[in-house]
């Protein structure tokens, strides 16, 4: 693929629809309850013991509520709070261990929250070594140990441990440089901040550093966001995520807090992520996909450049291959076909807990229809196609006949140069790479059934 990217604000607002972001499929708004720990379970005793892990932690604090955010956390000045929580995620991190049979290596290791530095830096050390006691680290120089940081949750050697505890890539949120902007959202970090920190990282030698920003905020402008992206270029981040800003109240009681008169018009939005793709192109930002950029020479890059890109509930990652394992209050699994996702309130992860059961709320087991319609928007998201040779071959079937009535509902993206479709396969030109999120909508069989409010729009 070039790094040209296609922009047609006309086109864009026609297909601009709301719709799932496919960190999984079928999505999490699939998940059916569970009854017991029993399929989980199951899940793990059937488990390939060769397959290397993936695992995700989820520590659901944060000293300050962002008012844009729809993450499942817990808002406390209360540091206290974090010791009895993180006794009760070794319970579940035992529990699960002891279901895993050999002694598969832990590829990749995501924190994630909420705001993991929210614990002191003797909370971090004491985890981190309790995971080691329990799991075979891998020592590949591919491995990924990765950490979401709070730049105003950092004491002065907060950086420096979590390197030497073995994290080797960081990410952040900045959102945006401008001050009313971060008043208007509650996030208030000044640009000196972000670049100190910036500057530390590089120094103990994170080789990967993400940065988050978000589009559509209250008050921004294509003017004032150009200012931050002047910003953030000259820091050089090796990864960028460029979200757009959903406003969705009454789903996200934090979002309250922002006047709708405050966001940018939709004309005004759709300038500024048209300005930030050119931006970011100029500056020598490879888009990877879905709103995430990277430089050339990230991992991200060379995967897709090389064909071994994948997508799950981490995002985009190197690691597909692996079992992801969920620790903690609303993280998912993923173990072989199931998706089993945890209790979603502390109230709900303490009971099952307390009575030895896995803390499992919600699971779905994948159909064979749904596994083929999985790879082939994994296919799309990660490198913009599938050949129907190969689903034939992994699937035993006869792909292009299963996927009929999708490949129909393509035709008028086919008709406007978005997807081409062959006797071979499926491809999405450069004049759809954008808009890869609504091509794999005609393959979503489950979407029709919700109400287009439960997603964002794709652009």
């Amino acid at each position: 693929m070039s790094e040209f990217l296609f922009w047609d604000p006309l086109l864009i607002q026609r297909y601009n629809k709301a719709g799932p972001r496919y960190t999984s499929y079928p999505t999490a708004v699939e998940f059916k309850p569970a009854v017991s720990d029993a399929d989980e379970r199951s899940a793990f005793a059937q488990r390939d013991p060769a397959k290397p892990l993936s695992l995700y932690l989820h520590i659901p604090f944060c000293r300050h509520v962002c008012y844009y955010c729809g993450c499942n956390k817990i808002v406390t000045k209360d540091t206290s709070r974090s010791a009895p929580y993180l006794e009760i995620l070794k319970q579940e991190i035992l529990m699960k261990r002891a279901l895993l049979q050999g002694d598969a290596p832990v590829e990749q290791l995501h924190l994630g929250g909420g705001t993991p530095t929210f614990l002191t830096d003797e909370q971090l050390t004491e985890l981190m070594e309790f995971l080691r006691s329990q799991f075979r680290f891998s020592t590949a120089a591919d491995a990924d140990f990765s950490i979401e940081i709070d730049p105003r949750e950092l004491r002065p050697n907060t950086l420096k441990l979590l390197r030497q505890l073995g994290f080797n890539r960081i990410s952040f949120g900045v959102q945006d440089l401008e001050h009313k902007v971060q008043e208007a959202v509650n996030r208030i970090q000044p640009e000196s901040m972000i670049r100190a920190v910036m500057l530390e990282a590089r120094e103990l030698g994170f080789r990967s550093i993400n940065m988050d920003l978000i589009y559509g905020l209250p008050f921004q402008s294509l003017e004032t966001f150009d200012r931050t992206l002047d910003a953030i270029v000259d820091m050089s981040p090796d990864r960028l995520s460029v979200f757009n800003y959903a406003h969705l109240p009454e789903r996200f009681k934090p979002q309250r807090r922002i006047n709708a008169e405050d966001l940018p018009d939709a004309g005004e939005k759709l300038a500024i992520l048209g300005h930030c793709i050119n931006k970011l192109s100029e500056a020598n930002y490879h888009y990877v996909g879905m709103d995430h950029f990277a430089k050339p020479d990230d991992e991200l890059a060379r995967a897709q450049a090389s064909g071994k890109l994948h997508r799950n509930f981490q995002g985009y990652t190197t690691h597909g291959n692996c079992d992801l394992i969920g620790f903690g209050i609303s993280s998912i699994s993923q173990i072989g076909d199931w998706y089993l996702q945890n209790q979603t309130t502390m109230d709900g992860y303490e009971e099952a807990l307390g009575l030895d059961q896995l803390p499992v709320m919600k699971q779905l087991h994948t159909s064979a229809d749904d596994r083929l319609r999985r790879a082939v928007i994994s296919g799309l998201l990660c490198h913009l196609g599938v050949d129907f040779a190969v689903l034939d071959q992994q699937f035993g079937i006869d792909s292009r006949a299963a996927l009929a009535a999708s490949l129909t509902e393509l035709e008028p993206m086919v008709k406007d140069e978005l997807v081409e479709i062959s006797a071979s396969g499926i491809r999405i030109t450069e004049r759809g790479r954008l808009l890869s999120r609504n091509v794999c909508m005609a393959f979503d069989t489950y979407l029709q059934q919700h109400e287009q409010n439960r997603f964002s729009r794709a652009i």
